[in-house]
């Protein structure tokens, strides 16, 4: 693999997608296992999420839904620390088991609304499955139930990870040259 450019910025490939199928694969087990005799609705984070949640529903083989929610917090290469909601969850989640699948995890804001949202709305159970995790950069203190890879607090695209609405489609995942 080559590095790469997007826009004005270089990216040095990181993580090769046979690594990334194989923490899929190892998440869709334990979510088989751990959630075997519910029906759980899977909410999926757009846009980011939507290569890892195909991956991962493929394998789960459980009876199940689907829903997704678009929300936002970054602008080019950082964080705004603010969460909007571009696309609702409209769904009647009372009392069921719900697992949210995100991308990646750094600071933890953009979930916490999401885990506060869902509680209000009555959720039984709320789970969350990311691929990535930054624990470097991670502010709260809530649990994630399904981690795929702990990587360093790099700004990284590809495998749905975008750099201003580009690189979501390269298969492995690359991060920024510094």
């Amino acid at each position: 693999m080559d590095n790469i450019k997007i826009h004005d910025k270089y990216f040095e490939p990181f993580i090769l997608f046979d690594k990334i199928d194989n923490a899929v694969t190892k998440i869709a087990e334990n979510i088989n296992k751990d959630i075997e005799g519910k029906t759980p609705i899977f909410l999926v984070i757009l846009n980011g999420s939507f290569m890892f949640a195909g991956d991962l529903l493929k394998k789960i083989n459980l009876p199940c839904e689907v829903s997704f929610v678009k929300l936002a917090s970054y602008i080019g290469t950082k964080s705004t620390e603010k969460v909007r909601q571009l696309i609702g969850f409209d769904e009647d989640i009372k009392g069921r088991t719900i697992i949210i699948i995100e991308d990646i995890i750094d600071s933890g804001i953009t979930m916490e609304n999401v885990l506060n949202q869902l509680e209000s709305m009555g959720a039984a159970d709320v789970r969350i499955a990311t691929l990535l995790f930054k624990p470097e950069a991670f502010q709260k203190s809530y649990k994630i139930d399904y981690v795929g890879l702990k990587i360093p607090n790099d700004f990284i695209v590809g495998y749905g990870l975008d750099y201003d609405s580009h690189g979501r489609n390269l298969k492995d995942i690359y991060k920024i040259i510094e």
